[in-house]
């Protein structure tokens, strides 16, 4: 094999095994999550298909919300009234989302975060994979 062959593909190898950053995850968490997939520690995958229900990221800083939103015909979302706040902090190079209420505290850590996909695995060890959700308004048809 070619010298410049093998230093190709050590580089494309290399290069793939590089951890994400979680610096660079943080940029990517704000915005409207709709769930794919949740793996379960055995690994079975359940698959969703529509969902009725998204997640709304919005962050400020190192600290955000998570709120559960319908989205309307509209374009425009329902919400319930529970909003869960989270801190971020980066431990063992992985981001971790720590969230609090007054009945519970749990984190999650972020696997992935890019423009259009999140994954995350919780403290039950389940990974969840979601998308970016675009809620398009419905037009009618004299609005053409």
């Amino acid at each position: 094999m070619k010298p410049s062959l093998l230093l190709l593909l050590l580089t494309i190898f290399i290069s793939s095994c590089e951890k994400p950053n979680p610096e660079a995850q943080k940029e990517n968490l704000s915005g409207y999550w709709e769930i794919k997939t949740v793996e379960m520690p055995s690994g079975t995958k359940k698959e969703f298909g529509i969902n009725i229900i998204v997640d709304h990221i919005e962050m400020k800083g190192d600290s955000g919300t998570r709120t559960k939103v319908s989205p309307k015909f509209d374009g425009t979302y329902n919400t319930n009234s529970t909003v869960e706040n989270f801190t971020l902090k980066i431990e063992d190079d992985s981001l971790r989302m720590y969230y609090k209420t007054p009945f519970d505290e749990w984190k999650e850590t972020v696997i992935e975060a890019k423009e259009d996909v999140l994954t995350v695995i919780n403290r039950d060890n389940k990974i969840y994979s979601y998308s970016k959700y675009e809620n398009v308004p419905l037009t009618r048809k004299e609005d053409f």
